[in-house]
Parts: C-alpha cells; sequence; structure tokens
C-alpha cells in the first residue's frame, strides 16, 4: 500500500478546556467515526468529575474506547495505553468507520504514534546497588561510570539526573550494550494521520478552564474523592489534578475556596505545559479558536473531507 491508499485516522490534540470533545463528537457524526480517547485519567474507572470525561450522553452517541478500562488502583502505562489504543484503530477501521483519536495527555499520544523506548525490564537489585555506590562518592560519579559505558547516552542525561543516568547504566549492564544502541521504537504503521490542533484564545482558556474547576467542586469531586479514596486508598491516580485539591481538603489542610483556586491554577499551568508539548508534534492543522465554534467544526470537516482519500500535503504546524 502507498501512502494515499491508507486508511486516515484523525487526531486532535490541544490543551485541557479547548473543546476537543466537542469537536470530535461532531466529527464523528458526520464522517461516521468513533472515538479513542488520549486522556491518562479518563482511563480510571469512577474518576469522573476529575477528568470531564464526555457524558453518558455523549459516549451513547457515538462510540468510545480507552476510558473507564482500568480501576485506580491499578498501574496503567503509555505502553499498555498504546497497545490497546492501536488495537482500537485497527478494529474500528476493518468495520468501516473512522477513528478519532481526542485528548490531552501527550506522552500517551506520543506512545501511540511513535512507540517507546523497548529496553530490558527493570533490576531493582542493580539500581540500589547503583544507587547506594553514588552515595559514597563524588556527585558526579554515575555520569563518569555512564561516559565510559555508553558516551553517546551521557552526552544527552544531565550529569545531575539521577534517574536517567541509573536506568541508562541499567539497560546498558542488563543488554550488555550501550543504550544508544538498543533504543527501539515502534512506530504506528498503516494509517495515515490527520493531526487537528486547538489552540484557542490563552485569556478565553483560562477563563473557560476556571469556570470548569468550580463546576468540577459544585458537582461533587469532594464526595467522589472521598469515595475513591474510601474503596481505593491514597492511589497514585488520585494525585492528578482536581483529586489532589480535593484531598487537601478532606484531610483539612486547606478550604474548599483555596483547592478550588489552587485547582483552577494547576489546570491553566497544565494547559500551557500541553501546549509546548504539542507544539513538538509533526504537520498539525492549527486552529485558534475553541472546538465547539461553528468555524472550527467547518475548518476541521474541510481537513477531514479533503483528506479522506488523497494523501495529504500539508505544512508543519501550519495555523488556519
Amino acid at each position: 500500500m502507498n501512502g494515499s491508499t491508507l486508511p486516515l485516522a484523525v487526531i486532535l490534540l490541544g490543551p485541557t478546556g479547548s473543546g476537543k470533545t466537542a469537536l470530535s463528537l461532531e466529527l464523528a457524526k458526520r464522517f461516521n467515526g468513533e472515538i479513542v480517547s488520549c486522556d491518562s485519567v479518563a482511563v480510571y474507572r469512577g474518576m469522573d468529575l476529575g477528568s470531564a470525561k464526555p457524558s453518558g450522553r455523549e459516549q451513547a452517541r457515538v462510540t468510545h474506547y480507552l476510558i473507564d478500562v482500568a480501576n485506580p488502583d491499578q498501574p496503567f502505562t503509555a505502553g499498555e495505553y498504546s497497545r490497546q489504543a492501536r488495537a482500537a484503530l485497527r478494529d474500528i477501521t476493518e468495520r468501516g468507520k473512522l477513528p478519532i483519536v481526542t485528548g490531552g495527555t501527550g506522552l500517551y499520544l506520543r506512545a501511540l504514534t511513535e512507540g517507546l523506548f523497548a529496553g530490558p525490564a527493570r533490576h531493582e537489585d542493580i539500581r540500589e546497588r547503583l544507587r547506594t555506590s553514588a552515595t559514597r562518592r563524588r556527585s558526579d560519579w554515575l555520569h563518569r561510570i555512564l561516559a565510559r559505558l555508553d558516551p553517546a547516552s551521557a552526552a544527552r542525561i544531565h550529569a545531575n539526573d539521577e534517574p536517567k543516568l541509573i536506568r541508562a547504566i541499567e539497560v546498558c549492564l542488563a543488554a550488555r550494550k550501550p543504550m544508544s544502541e538498543v533504543l527501539a521504537r515502534d512506530p504506528l504503521t498503516g494509517f495515515r494521520l490527520l493531526r487537528i490542533g486547538l489552540n484557542p484564545p490563552r485569556t478565553a482558556l483560562y477563563d473557560r478552564l476556571n469556570q470548569r474547576c468550580a463546576h468540577m467542586f459544585a458537582a461533587g469531586l469532594i464526595d467522589e474523592t472521598r469515595g475513591l479514596l474510601a474503596r481505593y486508598g491514597p492511589v497514585k491516580a488520585l494525585d492528578s489534578l482536581g483529586y489532589r485539591q480535593a484531598r487537601t481538603v478532606l484531610d483539612g489542610s486547606t478550604t474548599k475556596p483555596e483547592a478550588i483556586a489552587a485547582a483552577q491554577q494547576g489546570h491553566r499551568n497544565y494547559a500551557k505545559r500541553q501546549l509546548t508539548w504539542f507544539r513538538r508534534e509533526p504537520d498539525v492543522h492549527w486552529i485558534e479558536a475553541f472546538g465547539s465554534e461553528p468555524e472550527t467544526i467547518r475548518l476541521a470537516a474541510d481537513l477531514l473531507q479533503a483528506n479522506l482519500y488523497i494523501q495529504p500535503h500539508v505544512q508543519s504546524n501550519a495555523a488556519i
């Protein structure tokens, strides 16, 4: 198959609160699509308000994947997301429908499209020996060890980044070759990717995020968090934005208004980081508006229609 005959998969990306859900639902309705969520919190059952999942009505309108697939006390990695999302893409396409990947977790999207480093499994005994030895020696000891084993990796890892240095040395020792030689990714194949990015005006986005955070708390986020803590305990998933601030109310360290303000600030900061991450994505058609706006829907639908059956000719990060 050449590029022009491969099936199309749409990727809607952008910061939290930019209207990706609204746009994905509209495009799915118009183009016989199904939606693959790309959200690291929406994968967890019961974490509904803080993740701003599509509502039950919205999920009934269009088939969704990768929502509510794990309990909060079950680790769910980017690698596991990639495996399940790729299977969903194939399933959707084989049934003659259009896959629409929608969400804001950049690492999950990178895992889906580019694959992840497939290095050796963790060796806790090696890690512990390296940590113990590092505490007894000069601060640059780990970096000097890596420089002898793998100069290429040492050149790109900062001398003070202990976790990455330990992992690189661990890989060298376990694989018996430099990590730079065993780096391997498994990029997504068999699809043409149409990336559409949403980048609404920053002030309007921040206002929407402030309102959405306040609504989460008003809708019962603290009670939802209380129930999750009672069932699963203080698991890592409950350190997510919104839940983290709700927990401070439950433990008495902040008031509800203080938690709302902290969640609002956290979401604004997160949106900024997301945009920085997504600006590195290749060949994104950026739309400088919210996904729910009629003009955004028209522009996205025109892009999709133009790319359904032909190899897209795009300019990297071109703004519409």
